[in-house]
């Protein structure tokens, strides 16, 4: 169902430097290999992925603003919704928006009208747009169920830096997330994080009550149990201590 400027060196400026090649009686490199061999190894180097954190933020802001100023109901999703919540803040996809599915066409409209390009890809769950350079989805289906006023309601209104606006509950995040676990798609490792960071404001029942029935977020909680992330406990709420 959230993030631009500057780029990363590449990863050979903070590399040791080379030792200095041995010369010849001719003053060249001492041996072919030796030279091939470092050529080699510098291919193999590639530039780190630039940091497009403030970029999405600088994003979120806007369309937010945008939102709000015309009047419709949303919430904040997706990692940048994490990143308010205070969990892990290292953005480098996209700023996800949750809108009602009766909404979207005016969403889109509001959107266009201030100059974005919005389009409509294949999956027919959500709508796409471009601001300031970055991704923006526009989610009206959150884990195959319809955004509706009650997630909505459910959102905290919390500070993006200099811009408040709805975000979901951490609750809702994490069930959302459970809940898009398949067979084909099962990423705990991006999860995990999450869970830790966030686990003293999640309604641990809830979640169970809502994804604790399928197979793949039922394993997962029980990887929080066994990592001792949560209590095993039906009614505990939140981590242990």
């Amino acid at each position: 169902m959230t993030e631009h400027p500057g780029e990363a060196a590449p990863a050979e400026r903070n590399a040791p430097a080379a030792p200095r090649p041995a010369t010849g009686r001719d003053g060249g490199p001492g041996g072919q290999e030796g030279g091939r061999g470092r050529l080699d190894a510098d291919a193999g180097l590639e530039e780190l992925p630039p940091d497009l954190t403030q970029a999405i933020l600088e994003a979120t802001k806007q369309v937010a603003s945008l939102l709000k100023g015309a009047g419709h109901p949303f919430a904040l999703a997706g990692s940048v919704a994490v990143y308010a919540h205070g969990g892990p803040g290292n953005l480098q996809h996209d700023a996800d928006f949750c809108v009602l599915p009766e909404d979207a066409d005016a969403v889109a409209a509001t959107l266009r009208d201030a100059g974005l390009e919005v389009y409509t890809p294949p999956e027919d769950w959500l709508l796409k747009a471009r601001c300031m350079g970055q991704d923006i989805d526009l989610i009206f289906e959150l884990a195959r169920q319809p955004v509706t006023r009650e997630l909505l309601g459910r959102a905290e209104e919390l500070p993006v830096e200099s811009v408040r606006m709805p975000v979901l509950s951490v609750t809702d995040l994490l069930a959302g997330l459970l809940n898009a676990f398949t067979e084909h798609h099962c990423d705990f490792g991006a999860v995990l994080p999450i869970a830790r960071a966030l686990r003293e404001k999640v309604d641990w029942p809830r979640v169970r009550r809502e994804c604790g029935a399928a197979s793949m977020p039922d394993a997962f909680l029980y990887l929080l149990e066994r990592l001792q992330v949560i209590s095993p406990q039906d009614d505990d709420r939140g981590g242990l201590s």
